[in-house]
C-alpha cells in the first residue's frame, strides 16, 4: 500500500510505501518536478505491513505514520520529526489472528485527538484505538461486522449529517458494504448492509460523485469485472450499487480526484490480474467506459497527488511482484504519460543503507568481517558510486545499524564486533565522511545489534546479544552521539539474535532473545526507563532439544501463549501467558516415541474457533493434528503421512487459496 504527503514540509508531495515482503516502509522525497529522491527506509521488524496512512496524531503540526501489521496483529505509529524524519514505532495490538488489513484517522469523539479504526480481517471486527492528550492511544474497543464477514478496507465520511464521523466497510467474505453510524458516545449502530452480489468487495472509498453534497461509496469487486458506486441518501441510508465495467476481475485499490479538470470527480482502479489501472472519468449521468495504462507486475495500491507542482494530478501506483512504484505525471485533460518506476528492492542481510551526506541519494554501508572495517559508497544517484572509504572497527564485526544518535539529522554507525566484544559508534559529518570510531565494551562475541528508545526519553539506545557471555547489553543514548556504560542482563545459552517490541502492551519495548545452545527464549520486560526484568521460559531438561516455537492465543484469554517444539523428547511444550509477561508452568504434550517434533504451526483447522497446533514429525515423516478447547486442552485428532523420501523440516500454516480456511505446507529437507 501507498500515500502520499509532505513529510518533510518543502511544500512538494512525497510518497510513503509499506513494503509486506521486506518488513519496512519506503520513503521517496519528491523533488516538486515529478521526480523523486531514492527511498530512505523504515524498518517495521517483522511485522508485514500491509497498510499504511499519514496524519498528525500528537499535533505537533508534523505529520505521522500509522501502519497495519498482518504478520504481528497490531499498528504501529511513526511520529515525524524536522526534516522528514521519523522516531522508532510504537506498536499496539489489534489481537491475535487479527489480520489488520486497513485503517483509517479520524476524531470519531470529538476532542481534538486522532482515533485509529482498524479493519480486523481475521477475526471479524472494526477495532477502534481512541487516542489520548500524550501521544498514546487506549486498547483497541472491537465492534463485529459479522460472523465471516472478514472486513478488509475501511473508510470514513459524515453519511447522516450530523457532528460525528462514520465508517464505512468492506466486508469480503459476506460480499457486502456495512455501514456504521457514530452515537458519539464511544459506541456505533449498524444502519444497513448493501449486498455487492458474488462479488467479495476489497477496496472502498467516500466522496460526492453526483455533486449533490451527499457523501456517496465506491467499492472495487474482487471475482468479477466491474466496481460499484452506492449514492448516499445523507441520512445513513444508500442506494443499492451501480456496477460499471472494468474488464479485470481483481480490481483491488482505488483512488479519487478530478483528473481532467471538468469538476466532476473521476475513479482510478487498480487491476492485479492485468497489470494495469483503469480510469472511469465522471459525468452528470455517472462514469464513462475505462481508459487503461500500463503499471508494474501485481499492481496493489494507488493514490493520486500534484507531484509537479503544475497543477494537475498525477498517479502513483504500488507494484507488489516488480518491488517498485509507477509514476505516471497527468497531462491535465484525463491522460497521463508512461510510467516512470522506482525501485524498492531487497538488500543484503549486512549492507545497510542511508543519506550520508545529505544529498538526497542514497549511499551504502557494509561490515567487513575479514578486514575488520566499514567500507562506505556514496551514490551518484544513478546507480553508480564512488569508490568506497573504509573506517576501522573492531575484530570481526557482524552486525551493523544506522540512526541518529546524536541528534543532528546526520545518520551515524554502529557495529557488533564478535571477536573483541564491543560495538563502534561511528559519528557522521553529513558530508559522507565518519569520525574514527567510540568502542563501547559489551558482552562475550556480540552478534547482534538493534537500536531504539527503550527509555522515552526520544534518544536512540542500544541493545547487543552477546552470544558468548549468554546476557544481552543495554547502552542508554545520551543524546549527544555518547552512550552511559552498558547494563547487562542475563539471557540464556548463546543468544545468536534479538528483536524489540512492546510485549506486554505497556508502551514499553521490551526484548525477546534466541538462545540456541539452552532451547529457550528469553523475555526481558522494561520496566522503568530502560531498566528490565528477566524472565525465562525453560525447555523440559536434558536432551530436550528445542527446535521451534511459536506464539498464539491458545485458550481465549486474550494473553499470548508460547508453543514449543522438543525434538529430542518427543514432546510439545504449551506455556500460557498471564499478558504481563510471565507464564503458568509449561504443560507437555506427547507427541508419541521416536516422533522427533522439529516444527510446529498454530491456527483454527476445524473453524471452532479456538486454535489448534500443527506438528510435522521428522522421525514418522507425518503431520499431526492437535486440536484445542477454550480451556486450553489438547486432543491428538489425525495423522497425515508426508509422501516424499526427506522428513519435514519446517511448516507454516495459512489460507493460501482464500477459502477462509487454514492449509499447512511443508518443506521437506
Amino acid at each position: 500500500m501507498v500515500t502520499v504527503a509532505d513529510f518533510n514540509n518543502d511544500n512538494r508531495l512525497d510518497i510513503a510505501v509499506a513494503n509486506f515482503g521486506t518488513n519496512n516502509i519506503g520513503i521517496f522525497h519528491g523533488f516538486g518536478n515529478g521526480s523523486f529522491e531514492s527511498q530512505i527506509q523504515l524498518s517495521t521488524g517483522s511485522s508485514r505491513p500491509i497498510a499504511i496512512i499519514a496524519a498528525d496524531f500528537n499535533n505537533d503540526s508534523l505529520l505521522d505514520i500509522a501502519t497495519a501489521n498482518h504478520g504481528t496483529h497490531s499498528v504501529s505509529i511513526f511520529y515525524g520529526y524536522a526534516h522528514g524524519n521519523f522516531s522508532p514505532p510504537i506498536t499496539y495490538t489489534t489481537g491475535y489472528d487479527s489480520l489488520p488489513s486497513s485503517l483509517v484517522a479520524g476524531d470519531f469523539n470529538n476532542d481534538n485527538h486522532l482515533d485509529l479504526a482498524i479493519a480486523n480481517y481475521g477475526i471479524n471486527s472494526v477495532g477502534i484505538l481512541f487516542g489520548n492528550s500524550n501521544k498514546t492511544f487506549e486498547k483497541q474497543i472491537t465492534f463485529s461486522t459479522g460472523l465471516g464477514s472478514h472486513p478488509y478496507s475501511i473508510a470514513l465520511g459524515h453519511f447522516n449529517a450530523d457532528e460525528f464521523v462514520d465508517i464505512a466497510i468492506a466486508n469480503s467474505g459476506t460480499h457486502e458494504i456495512r455501514v456504521l453510524l457514530n452515537n458519539g458516545n464511544r459506541t456505533f449502530a449498524n444502519q444497513a448492509n448493501y449486498t455487492v452480489g458474488s462479488a467479495s468487495p476489497y477496496a472502498i472509498g467516500v466522496e460526492d460523485f453526483n455533486q449533490d453534497n451527499r457523501l456517496d461509496i465506491v467499492i472495487t469487486n474482487n471475482g468479477i469485472e466491474n466496481i460499484g458506486v452506492l449514492l448516499g441518501h445523507g441520512n445513513g441510508n444508500f442506494e443499492n450499487p451501480i456496477m460499471y465495467s472494468t474488464g479485470s476481475s481483481s480490481s483491488i485499490s482505488v483512488a479519487i480526484g478530478d483528473l481532467n479538470k471538468e469538476h466532476r470527480l473521476d475513479i482510478v482502479v487498480v487491476n492485479n490480474d492485468t497489470g494495469a489501472i483503469d480510469i472511469l472519468f465522471g459525468r452528470y449521468e455517472g462514469f464513462q467506459n475505462q481508459t487503461r495504462y500500463s503499471a508494474g507486475s501485481s499492481p496493489q495500491y494507488v493514490v493520486v497527488g500534484d507531484f509537479n507542482n503544475d497543477t494537475r494530478l498525477d498517479i502513483v501506483v504500488a507494484n507488489g511482484d516488480s518491488n517498485d512504484v509507477s509514476v505516471l505525471l497527468g497531462n491535465g485533460n484525463g491522460s497521463f504519460e508512461n510510467q516512470t518506476r522506482y525501485s524498492v528492492g531487497f538488500r543484503p542481510q549486512s549492507v545497510v543503507v542511508g543519506d550520508f551526506n545529505n544529498d538526497t541519494r542514497l549511499d551504502i554501508v557494509v561490515a567487513n568481517w575479514y578486514s575488520d572495517d566499514v567500507s562506505v559508497l556514496l551514490g551518484h544517484g544513478n546507480t553508480t558510486f564512488e569508490n568506497q572509504k573504509r573506517y576501522s572497527v573492531g575484530f570481526r564485526p557482524q552486525s551493523v545499524v544506522v540512526g541518529d544518535f546524536n541528534n543532528d539529522t546526520r545518520l551515524d554507525i554502529v557495529v557488533a564486533n564478535v571477536y573483541s566484544g564491543d560495538v563502534s559508534v561511528l559519528l557522521g559529518h553529513g558530508n559522507g565522511s565518519f569520525q574514527s570510531q567510540t568502542r563501547y565494551s559489551v558482552g562475550s562475541a556480540p552478534r547482534s545489534v538493534v537500536v531504539g528508545d527503550f527509555n522515552n526519553d526520544t534518544r536512540l539506545d542500544i541493545v547487543v546479544a552477546n552470544g558468548g557471555s549468554n546476557d544481552v547489553s543495554v547502552l542508554l543514548g545520551n543524546g549527544n552521539g555518547s552512550f552511559e556504560n552498558q547494563k547487562r542482563y542475563s539471557a540464556g545459552s548463546s543468544p545468536q539474535y534479538v528483536v524489540v517490541g512492546d510485549f506486554n502492551n505497556d508502551i514499553r519495548l521490551d526484548i525477546v532473545v534466541a538462545n540456541r545452545d539452552s532451547n529457550d527464549v528469553s523475555v526481558l520486560l522494561q520496566y522503568n526507563k530502560g531498566a528490565m526484568a528477566y524472565k525465562m521460559a525453560y525447555a523440559s531438561g536434558d536432551g530436550s532439544s528445542l527446535q521451534c516455537a511459536v506464539i498464539g492465543d491458545l485458550n481465549n484469554d486474550t494473553n499470548l501463549d508460547i508453543v514449543l517444539a522438543y525434538y529430542g523428547t518427543n514432546n510439545i511444550g504449551v506455556l500460557f501467558g498471564h499478558g504481563n509477561g510471565s507464564f503458568q508452568n509449561q504443560m507437555m504434550l506427547s507427541a508419541g516415541a521416536n516422533f522427533h517434533p522439529i516444527s510446529i504451526a498454530v491456527g483454527d483447522f476445524n473453524g471452532d474457533g479456538v486454535l489448534d497446533i500443527a506438528v510435522a514429525n521428522h522421525g514418522t515423516k507425518h503431520v499431526d493434528m492437535m486440536l484445542g478447547n477454550e480451556n486450553g486442552e489438547f486432543a491428538m485428532q489425525t495423522s497425515y503421512e508426508i509422501d516424499f523420501d526427506s522428513p519435514p523440516i519446517v511448516m507454516a500454516a495459512g489460507d493460501f487459496n482464500n477459502d477462509n480456511r487454514s492449509e499447512i505446507v511443508i518443506a521437506n529437507g
